[in-house]
């Protein structure tokens, strides 16, 4: 378990990106302004480091991803492509795995995640913000599968950004690494919304998820991870019910019950200062 001076701590010691924790709300910041918040090996490690430390920060309810600068990030660092160029095999097989690795941690994080994305989003912050499971974007904001024209593809993020967008238009955006604006963005499932103030924007949302149970919200996870297949057979219902059934019987599900037949606040919504 961490505690907030911990995570102040693990933030010091970061250059590429900040962590903070206010109330029950952990923020993930890109932290690389001069370069558009561009992805390198270290904003990579240090990425994931704070991913895991905010999933074992039993304070840190809910985690938004942001950025500091005009661009939430111009995908690829340019001299940590040129250090991949020069690579044989096995060190860019280890570099991608350590990408895929971040991008795993966000999609497996176990509480909320919220992106909040602001200016480009190029290559990889588009697998980023498919990991998370709510995404805002302002009216500014573009997007680009880019890396066809380098003569590369977008090996790596891929899983999240077809399970985002679908097959049909990953087909187009992926083959023709066009631009595409906010609305197309929220056309396409990439965002779920668009906002001049992108804080103000999150805020209710954050509310309502701090009004969930943490244990439902991360088993909510779990399940919808568990069913995206879309395969409805003797498995699915064996596991679906056997989920229900535990977490009723589960003290989080026993004083969600308790309190909405007290009608009064669970124990968590007192715990996040929240108010019916």
């Amino acid at each position: 378990m961490t505690t907030m001076t911990s995570i102040a701590e693990l933030s010091a010691s970061f250059s590429a990106v900040r962590c903070e924790l206010k109330g029950k709300v952990g923020y993930l910041i890109l932290n690389r302004p001069e370069v558009h918040n561009a992805f390198d090996e270290v904003m990579i490690s240090e990425m994931t480091q704070a991913i895991n430390a905010f999933a074992h920060e039993s304070d840190c309810a809910v985690m938004v991803l942001k950025s500091d600068g005009k661009h939430f990030s111009a995908g690829a660092d340019l001299n940590w492509m040129r250090k991949q160029a020069a690579m044989d095999f096995d060190a860019n097989l280890k570099d991608a795995r350590e990408l895929a690795n971040l991008m795993d941690t966000l999609d497996r994080f176990p509480k909320p995640s919220i992106a909040l994305v602001n200016g480009a989003a190029y290559g990889g912050a588009l697998g980023l913000i498919c990991c998370c499971d709510i995404a805002i974007s302002s009216h500014k904001a573009s997007f680009c599968l880019s890396e066809v024209k380098l003569g590369l593809i977008p090996a790596v993020i891929s899983p999240y950004v077809v399970r985002a967008m679908g097959p049909r238009q990953s087909r187009r955006y992926m083959l023709t690494a066009e631009r595409f604006d906010a609305s197309m963005a929220l056309a396409l499932g990439v965002v779920h919304e668009i906002a001049d103030d992108l804080d103000a924007a999150a805020a209710p949302i954050i509310q309502n998820l701090l009004s969930g149970s943490p244990q439902a919200l991360g088993w909510c996870k779990s399940l919808i991870a568990r069913l995206q297949s879309g395969v409805i057979d003797e498995h699915t219902r064996d596991y679906t019910s056997e989920r229900i059934a535990r977490i009723r019987v589960s003290a989080e599900g026993q004083e969600g019950l308790n309190a909405f037949f007290d009608k009064r606040s669970p124990n968590w919504v007192n715990d996040t200062g929240s108010k019916d």
